[in-house]
């Protein structure tokens, strides 16, 4: 029972994610997300509560398997804004879920803020022992890393922007992601010091 439980969450879950991404907390639709996940739509305020509650569910155990499929090394943020890049080509919808949150619950905590806050304390430990140029408070570097690692998924002027329909050639987004790790690199580096190529390993 408990075993077949587990599995009904995680298909309400997965049906969830996609709805979310794909319109919203206010366009989705619980009947759908129930249909789709083959569920009862009562299990899902059994196990979750009401739809934004299934959300925050949602985004955090997105954002969880996220964590876990990109290690953060503050030692090594080139490679880490690389691997961001890698897993949001793999998963693009995981940054539509994230913008609706922005745009529907903006003030919800969830696994995010204490994430980052640690991320942040580990780049000032890495910026007291000389491995990321000073100067810059740690958040913000923290910040540009992040924004560096998906400025091309958000980039709609590019004539190239992948899309749905026409994602980026193998070409093309081999040269995306050597500028990511290139700009992360500029940003992070402490001066006069040659940064690691965490390209050369993958």
């Amino acid at each position: 029972m408990a075993r077949d439980s587990s599995a009904t969450k995680a298909r309400l879950l997965d049906a969830a994610f996609t709805e979310f991404a794909a319109y919203g907390i206010a366009g989705a639709r619980v009947d759908r997300i129930a249909e789709n996940a083959g569920a009862n739509k009562r299990l899902i305020y059994v196990y979750f509560g009401n739809k934004e509650q299934l959300f925050d569910v949602v985004l955090d155990r997105a954002l969880q398997e996220g964590a876990e499929a990109v290690p953060f090394d503050a030692a090594d943020l080139p490679g880490y804004a690389g691997a961001i890049f890698d897993h949001l080509v793999a998963r693009p919808d995981l940054l539509r879920l994230r913008l609706w949150k922005q745009l529907e619950r903006p003030s919800t905590t969830g696994l995010e803020p204490d994430a980052f806050r640690r991320k942040t304390a580990e780049v000032a430990a890495a910026q007291e022992n000389h491995k990321i140029a000073p100067g810059i408070a740690p958040a913000d570097v923290l910040t540009m890393v992040l924004a560096v690692a998906q400025a091309w998924f958000w980039n709609a002027e590019d004539p190239d922007a992948a899309t749905d329909d026409h994602p980026w050639s193998a070409r093309r987004l081999a040269e995306h992601r050597s500028a990511v790790v290139e700009a992360a690199r500029r940003i992070t580096a402490p001066d006069g010091a040659t940064p690691p190529d965490s390209d050369a390993a993958e």
